[in-house]
C-alpha cells in the first residue's frame, strides 16, 4: 500500500512553508491542497477540530496539526532520508531555538 500524504496549507503561509521545505528535503511525494482561510473546508475543519487553521499534515489518513509538530514529525517518521536536524544533541538545541525564535520573534502572524 502506498504511502499518503496530505498538506492544508495557504500559499503565504510562513508555517506552512516549513513543512513544504520538510517534505522536499525528504524527497516526499505529497497532495498539497489549498485552504480558503475566509471558507474553511470540511476537510480541515474535520482534521483540525481544535484550532480550525493550517497547516496540517495528513498521513495515512490521521492529521498531525501545528508547524513545528509536523516538521518533526516528517524527520522522525522518515529518518531514513535526510535528517533535518544535526545529530549532535547541543547542534539540535541551536537549531531548535533558532524555529522557536523565528516562530515567535520574527513572524508578525
Amino acid at each position: 500500500m502506498a504511502e499518503e500524504i496530505i498538506l492544508l496549507d495557504f500559499w503565504p503561509s510562513m508555517f506552512g512553508m516549513k513543512e513544504r521545505i520538510a517534505l522536499a528535503e525528504k524527497g516526499l511525494k505529497y497532495e498539497r491542497k489549498e485552504e480558503d482561510l475566509l471558507n474553511k473546508s470540511p476537510l480541515l475543519l474535520e482534521m483540525n477540530p481544535i484550532h480550525k487553521k493550517v497547516p496540517v499534515l495528513i498521513h495515512n489518513g490521521k492529521p498531525i496539526c501545528e508547524s513545528q509538530i509536523i516538521v518533526q514529525y516528517i524527520d522522525e517518521v522518515w529518518k531514513d532520508k535526510s535528517p533535518l536536524l544535526p545529530s549532535d544533541p547541543y547542534e539540535r538545541a541551536k537549531a531548535r531555538f533558532w524555529a522557536d525564535y523565528i516562530d515567535k520573534k520574527v513572524c508578525i502572524c
